[in-house]
């Protein structure tokens, strides 16, 4: 007698619930992509939003990367899908457009740890010396700057900053140390912040990874805020560097199609692994601990971008006197070993 298995009702159940929300997903996509189309707004997703997210997008990369595409479009509206700080200084760097948040709550627990007047204080204490801003800083910080940097090029930034200068940096205690063991300099102070996805990314689990996949290379985003930790390993040598690449966004997306390894460890953000999968389908890859997820970046949903569409919401806007001292210390920064932020790029270089 012939058997007929047939699935359980409530796998049935499953099945369909899967591909009604699946359907549901493709509707709520193709009407955002519609109404952004009548609207005249690009829709820009950071590397770690949510995959739906980024698949709507127009443009996926890193704040920098996202604030010039923000500079250089011809679009009226801008849906920036990262959190505050980035927003904040896509306004910055495009005053004459609407930047739209989806989600106020998109903040950044790095950005969190230094205000405005905490940085007035320190100061205050320190006459004189020179103000050094990571860029995952809120815009009144950056006011109160005189250089902002990325974890690419803080070294360069440092370094043309004469050696007797007292220098106050901020606000990632990771990347600060980096900078000080690099440059040599002990008139460094540095600000003790850090971000959640730091502390999920150690020299333990970056051994624990790479012994258990020793043919595997091991990539770094050095713009990112959560690489910062393994930059101070590495500097201190807690880290081998050797088959370590440091490198941009876009580098890192291309390096695996440019090397003979099969198998990357991803030390930053889990998800820019969606990502490299993505545009690179016959790769392997891990990441250097698969709990560093941003709780802030997900909050960003498709929903809340059609909302965002519909009612103009949320509007990230910058007073002219703080945008104005903003943009000078950000303009220093792509200055020293940066592209211009206003000129047309192919690879941001974050």
């Amino acid at each position: 007698m012939e058997l007929t298995a047939s699935a359980p009702a409530n796998f049935q159940h499953m099945a369909t619930t899967t591909d009604s929300t699946r359907d549901a997903g493709l509707e709520l996509h193709d009407e955002i992509r519609t109404l952004a189309a009548k609207r005249n707004a690009v829709i820009l997703a950071h590397n770690y939003e949510r995959p739906e997210v980024q698949d709507v997008a127009d443009y996926v990369g890193d704040s920098l990367g996202l604030s010039r595409e923000a500079a250089k479009t011809e679009a009226e509206v801008i849906i920036f899908c990262g959190v505050h700080f980035m927003a904040e200084t896509a306004a910055i760097l495009s005053p004459r457009k609407t930047v739209l948040l989806p989600d106020l709550a998109a903040g950044c627990s790095l950005a969190a740890t230094i205000d405005a007047g905490e940085l007035r204080t320190w100061k205050a204490e320190h006459p004189g010396a020179v103000v050094v801003s990571y860029v995952n800083t809120t815009a009144e910080v950056k006011a109160e700057t005189d250089y902002c940097c990325t974890s690419g090029n803080a070294v360069d930034v440092v370094n043309a900053i004469p050696a007797d200068q007292e220098i106050l940096f901020l606000p990632d205690m990771f990347l600060g140390a980096h900078v000080r063991r690099m440059t040599g300099r002990e008139n460094i102070h540095v600000w003790m912040g850090e971000c959640h996805v730091h502390a999920a990314i150690d020299p333990e689990h970056l051994a624990l990874q790479r012994a258990a996949h020793p043919k595997a290379e091991f990539l770094i985003h050095p713009e990112c805020g959560c690489s910062t930790s393994v930059l101070e390993a590495l500097s201190a040598g807690d880290v081998e560097a050797d088959g370590v690449e440091i490198l941009s966004t876009e580098g890192m997306i291309r390096r695996p199609a440019q090397s003979n390894a099969n198998e990357f460890i991803v030390a930053t953000e889990v998800g820019i692994l969606y990502r490299l999968r993505r545009e690179n389908p016959t790769k392997t890859f891990y990441a250097a601990n698969d709990r560093a997820s941003c709780a802030y970046m997900k909050v960003t949903t498709l929903p809340k971008v059609l909302n965002a569409l519909k009612r103009n919401e949320h509007h990230i806007t910058v007073p002219p006197d703080i945008a104005r001292r903003a943009r000078r210390a950000i303009e220093r920064m792509v200055s020293i070993g940066g592209t211009p932020a206003l000129a047309p790029v192919g690879d941001p270089g974050e």
